[in-house]
């Protein structure tokens, strides 16, 4: 009788912990488009406030850190050919920011950035942190700014390599804020990831969009904070 209470005694531990597992889940870091030409830092056509060497830097330790607590790291790459048509120089008579109908939506035109093979398209962390780093924007006629998808509604490989590796929480940050940050982590959150971003290791565009971001993030159900000290990888 003893031997049997302690089977299940074993048993049920073994339980609880393969539980206490589950429920804790497993995390990832996603690391969104820290390119040259999003930086100030190397004076990049499309380079956002705040986005200097010292951020750049701060977030490769911050990613280094991460990566020696276990954690895998995925990264997005804007990966424009020179046709693309978010840029104002592909439609005559156009200036920088402009907004167009395209698809039916508004298209922000863009400086050209982050054409293919050119330097400021480089992602500038140290690419051997990295699990697998998901280009977007490659189709000619589609803008994204989500890492899950290639543009025109087609997935990117960023859903696939999470889940097939059992991911199913994701800590977030990156460039731009109210753009490819907010809208990579909308789309993380409705296809089922539990999403955490990370505001001081982001940069935005500008102060209102950026702050509207953060609203449009927490009503998707994104929690948001202000520095890792605040995350707890458990």
């Amino acid at each position: 009788m003893k031997k049997f209470g302690l089977i299940f005694l074993v048993t049920g531990m073994a339980l609880m912990v393969s539980i206490s597992a589950a429920m804790a889940g497993t995390w990832a870091v996603v690391l969104v488009d820290v390119q040259g030409d999003f930086t100030v830092w190397k004076k990049g056509s499309l380079g956002v406030a705040g986005s200097d060497e010292a951020y750049v830097k701060q977030v490769e330790a911050a990613v280094s850190e991460l990566k020696r607590k276990g954690l895998d790291i995925y990264a997005t790459q804007d990966w424009h050919p020179k046709n693309h048509l978010s840029f104002y120089t592909n439609h005559p008579g156009k200036k920088p920011f402009e907004v167009i109908k395209l698809h039916g939506e508004d298209q922000v035109l863009w400086p050209p950035h982050c054409v293919q093979n050119t330097e400021n398209a480089e992602i500038l962390i140290d690419n051997s942190l990295f699990t697998l780093v998901v280009q977007k924007g490659m189709l000619k006629d589609w803008d994204c700014y989500s890492g899950f998808y290639i543009g025109g509604g087609t997935k990117s490989a960023l859903e696939s390599a999470l889940k097939d590796e059992g991911v199913d929480k994701l800590l977030m940050f990156g460039i731009a804020t109210d753009y490819c940050v907010k809208s990579t982590a909308i789309d993380g959150a409705k296809l089922g990831f539990e999403v955490t971003v990370v505001k001081d290791l982001c940069r935005g565009v500008d102060p209102k969009t950026s702050k509207k971001a953060v609203e449009d993030m927490t009503d998707a159900g994104i929690r948001v904070v202000e520095n890792l000290d605040e995350v707890h990888l458990k």
